[in-house]
């Protein structure tokens, strides 16, 4: 069985690692606390992160990070985005020597530097870009620890990178597509979260089913054009990176993001809310960093804006509404600033490439 570290041994972390394990991979879980890999490794369990979830005999735990990835032939990163870069410090001696494929299981950007998670691990391990690769899509961990079929996107500027991760990341319940549009792969990953926030805050507020389809499609065009702003493909965000991880984190209430706002929305302050989420809501940090790249590349989020002065307290959250989707009097087009449509059949495509996978069980991985 190949040897595979999980770096991270929260609520995504673990089930990632049962995704694995269940793809046939011996998986050694990192955990900050030594009684968290006691528990994983005696009972099978995450009872604070996956209560019920029974993990496979192939995982592992272990609290030293040297015996995690002792001899890993793949590392998967699954910290808080805004710790990431002070746990690549221990990291980056004990793989500097390994052509280990370094795949991120985040879904941020870094509050200070605004830098996606890929460009926080070149940084800091000091490897070649077609070394990392990114997961992304609808995936919420409890789902798919009880092994309910999903899909998801594994990227790397290297196709053969994004492949050999694809491979190992697959079993019965859960398929990977594969692109090499890193950029627009994680900053679908990291805008879905605003938006889910922005959805929780309406919910919070009671406006119904109108008023949170508005901002999921009007949404999904402020993605759109932030993301190809900064180089992304257009397509990548009506894919499982982009819609589809949109939906997924828009409708649950297993959501971080959606709850946080949900919270925003009831009243709470965000100080508050902070002490309240028991896991972090990358959501909620990645507002200033990702407005400012906006206001750099021109590119206007009007849906974003209104979330950052709910969390500033400066706008009552009944109010963000009536501003979501236009911020003026002045009649506007409904394309995205980019030129494309709000079409949604690229995510149709992929669902139902996504299905035939799981019917079919076998191939290569296909694109996204």
């Amino acid at each position: 069985m190949p040897r595979v570290a999980v770096i991270g041994a929260g609520s995504w972390g673990t089930t990632f690692g049962k995704v694995l394990a269940d793809g046939g991979a011996q998986v050694v879980m990192w955990a900050r606390r030594s009684e968290l890999a006691q528990e994983i490794n005696e009972g099978k369990r995450n009872s604070e992160y996956l209560p019920g979830v029974n993990l496979p005999r192939s995982m592992t735990a272990t609290s030293h990070l040297s015996d995690a990835l002792e001899e890993a032939t793949q590392v998967y990163l699954a910290i808080s985005s805004q710790a990431l870069r002070q746990n690549l410090k221990a990291v980056r001696p004990l793989v500097a020597a390994t052509d280990a494929p370094i795949v991120s299981l985040m879904k941020g950007v870094e509050k200070r530097s605004g830098l996606r998670m890929s460009q926080v691990i070149e940084q800091e391990l000091h490897c070649d870009p077609s070394r990392i690769a990114v997961a992304s899509g609808p995936n919420l961990a409890l789902e798919i620890a009880r092994e309910q079929p999903t899909a998801a996107v594994i990227s790397s500027t290297s196709q053969e990178t994004a492949e050999a991760v694809a491979r190992r990341a697959r079993n019965a319940y859960f398929r990977t597509f594969v692109n090499t549009d890193v950029i627009g792969t994680e900053f679908g990953g990291v805008l879905k979260n605003l938006i889910a926030v922005a959805i929780g805050i309406v919910d919070g507020v009671g406006y119904g089913e109108n008023t949170k389809a508005s901002i999921i499609t009007r949404g999904l065009v402020e993605m759109t054009d932030f993301a190809v702003a900064q180089g992304a493909q257009p397509e990548t965000l009506q894919g499982l990176a982009g819609l589809g991880d949109l939906i997924a984190t828009c409708q649950s209430p297993l959501s971080r993001n959606n709850t946080a706002g949900r919270l925003l929305g009831q009243g709470y302050s965000f100080q508050d809310v902070v002490k309240q989420m028991d896991q972090t809501a990358e959501g909620l940090a990645s507002v200033a960093p990702i407005l400012q790249l906006a206001r750099d590349a021109g590119v206007h989020m009007p849906i974003v804006e209104q979330v950052k002065m709910v969390l500033d307290g400066t706008m009552n959250p009944r109010d963000i509404a009536p501003h979501l989707t236009t911020d003026d009097d002045q009649p506007k087009g409904e394309r995205t600033q980019n030129g494309q449509g709000g079409s949604g059949g690229a995510l149709w495509r992929s669902l139902q490439r996504a299905f035939d996978q799981l019917r079919n069980g076998r191939g290569s991985a296909p694109r996204d």
